[in-house]
């Protein structure tokens, strides 16, 4: 499994290089879940992460096709590696594939070596947006790279208190078996990485663990390093 961790500035980028980390993910946690921080922000990290991926998300997503089309470009000309979309306020089908069609046009016509992330939410219900189980099947037609599962609502509620290891097995094994890679995140602790190893999704997402247990805190070296090492760990 990758380890992605997601900074908000460079000086917390340098640190997840320097512990281990294999993405660097650009977000702005005041903007929600999926937040988007600014393209000089994108740039910066990138110039600071040398050889490691970076990563930025550009938004918890209501359906606005074009406007997220344009955000998407706007993260893969600043230099992301992987450009993420939450698909926070989409109900139906049809208006998924709508977004993500265009967002991979965007992006794929850029640069097809970009890698296009589409996000749902392991607290679908509670937030009113599309299952993420739906995901892999319409994120194949509309040609994204990786399904992703994250929590729409930082309260300190986990993906596993939202779903189960059988139901977050089933994802990962739905997205492999329509060609895509997956990610997992949502408040994962170090206790969660035994059953995430058994899951085994592509990668595992993460801010608030590798700060201590509050995200609004800042990401410490020695943590990233210890969940490098509890991942690697056989």
């Amino acid at each position: 499994m990758k380890l992605l961790v997601s900074p908000i500035n460079v000086e917390e980028a340098n640190i997840c290089k320097l512990g281990g980390a294999d993405i660097i993910d650009v977000k702005n946690p005041k903007e929600g879940s999926l937040g988007a921080n600014f393209p000089w922000m994108i740039k910066a990290v990138k110039n600071a992460a040398g050889t490691i991926q970076v990563s930025a998300t550009i938004g918890d997503f209501n359906y606005k096709p074009g406007t997220a089309s344009l955000a998407a470009l706007g993260a893969a000309v600043a230099g992301a590696d992987y450009i993420k979309v939450g698909l926070y306020d989409i109900q139906t089908r049809e208006q998924a594939m709508e977004m993500l069609t265009n967002i991979v046009r965007s992006v794929k016509e850029y640069d097809r070596n970009k890698i296009v992330v589409a996000s749902g939410y392991s607290d679908y219900k509670r937030i009113n947006s599309i299952s993420p189980f739906e995901l892999p099947e319409i994120g194949e037609a509309a040609g994204v790279d990786i399904v992703m599962m994250d929590t729409g609502i930082k309260d300190g509620r986990s993906t596993f208190e939202f779903l189960n290891n059988e139901e977050l097995k089933e994802f990962v094994t739905s997205a492999r078996d329509h060609g895509l890679k997956s990610a997992l995140a949502g408040t994962i602790k170090f206790e969660d990485i035994p059953s995430l190893k058994i899951i085994s999704p592509d990668i595992i997402g993460v801010r608030g663990c590798v700060c201590g247990g509050d995200r609004n805190s800042s990401i410490r070296k020695e943590l990233v390093t210890k969940l490098r090492n509890e991942i690697n760990k056989k």
